[in-house]
């Protein structure tokens, strides 16, 4: 994916990306490309990786049509880098963006931020002691977290005094998990992902932790929480949570719920529930990603989950795996809603006006830090 004449022309921010193929990277590199202040300028990773890894980089670089550059070191020198988009494994992410922040680059993230406090830590303090700018990914600019701020800016709650948020992935297939041994929880060992599975309070918890504080501008005070097995021996095999629920209390009062996970593709007619509840002195409100929508009924087949999941992929995670493992579209339920607003877009629109994101790093890493005390709390 080269850059255009056109948009060589007005182009002004030289685009580095961290990680390839089988990562969110398949979604952040072509969202930032596609904006004509952006000129992509190579793809490159730490030297030692994997050699499967290496080669999904290289993929994701030939794909893009930029040069694969190593060591990492040399990347972040170059001149014309001024933003480094890192999709890394969370592992090696905290490492990664402080490299990039002390070599004076801007920094797009991946969520979640990193895999231990002491690593958010010392991204804050690189990316604040450099100057740059930073963002991580996140939910707020989708339709539901853009309508959950219209109604709390309507007024027409009163006081927010509660919400919950229910999220749950609608991928992978599902039934397998042995019921019969219930979860025992335990501290993280600072593992979070696999090829077949991730924990899931850890990947997903992070997007209602960062809504509800983009949302009210408070900082968690408490939290509680619970995990389960309840749909994937994948998971079960790993250690690994598919289900998640938290009570978390913030500062002034409010009280919040959170229930996260992935639950199988059989589960929901499209990706999964999406649904916010909102509580005020006055009323209340409910944000649902498919409320109003469209539901189609036809004479077509109907739709199935994969009978051979992608062997590198068997969750679904990833845009490159979804054809080649047989997941069709969901095709019967069509939200109205707007459309979610691009998060690349309004990051580069940061950068122009030279002011802060709404979902730094800051953000991030006291995110990192909840959902780290939710695996204390349900180790118990």
């Amino acid at each position: 994916m080269t850059s255009s004449p056109e948009s060589t022309a007005v182009a002004r921010y030289g685009l580095l990306i961290v990680g390839g193929n089988l990562s969110h990277q398949e979604n952040y590199s072509r969202a930032l490309a596609a904006d004509p202040r952006v000129r992509l300028v190579g793809l490159t990773d730490e030297s030692d990786v994997p050699p499967r890894r290496r080669e999904l980089n290289q993929a994701l670089a030939a794909e893009l049509e930029i040069p694969y550059i190593e060591p990492y070191e040399e990347a972040l020198a170059r001149e014309d880098v001024d933003l480094v988009c890192l999709c890394p494994e969370p592992e090696r992410r905290a490492r990664m963006t402080v490299a990039a922040a002390r070599a004076g680059k801007h920094v797009y993230v991946d969520k979640p931020l990193c895999a231990t406090v002491e690593g958010a830590r010392e991204v804050v303090e690189a990316v604040e002691a450099s100057g740059v700018r930073s963002q991580m990914f996140s939910l707020v600019r989708s339709s539901i977290g853009r309508r959950c701020r219209e109604v709390v800016e309507s007024g027409r709650l009163g006081t927010l005094i509660g919400l919950h948020a229910e999220l749950l992935f609608a991928k992978g297939v599902a039934g397998t998990a042995d019921l019969g041994q219930p979860r025992r929880e335990q501290a993280s060992d600072g593992r979070f992902s696999w090829v077949d599975s991730k924990r899931e309070l850890f990947c997903v918890g992070l997007y209602p932790l960062v809504l509800f504080e983009w949302l009210t501008g408070s900082r968690v005070e408490s939290v509680e929480a619970a995990t389960a097995n309840f749909f994937f021996t994948e998971h079960q095999a790993n250690g690994a949570e598919d289900f998640a629920a938290l009570l978390v209390g913030w500062e002034g009062g409010l009280e919040t719920t959170i229930t996260v996970g992935r639950s199988g593709w059989s589960s929901h007619p499209s990706h999964g529930i999406h649904q916010v509840h909102l509580v005020g002195t006055d009323s209340t409100a409910t944000v649902d990603a498919y409320r109003p929508r469209l539901e189609i009924f036809s004479d077509a087949a109907g739709w199935s989950q994969p009978g051979t999941p992608h062997p590198e992929d068997p969750m679904g995670f990833w845009s490159s795996t979804q054809e080649s493992g047989g997941v069709m579209p969901k095709t019967d339920w069509w939200p109205l809603a707007e459309a979610a607003a691009d998060d690349a877009v309004y990051f580069l629109d940061c950068l122009d006006g030279d002011r802060d994101s709404d979902v730094p790093v800051t953000m991030g890493a006291r995110a990192v830090e909840t959902i780290l005390a939710a695996y204390e709390s349900a180790a118990g």
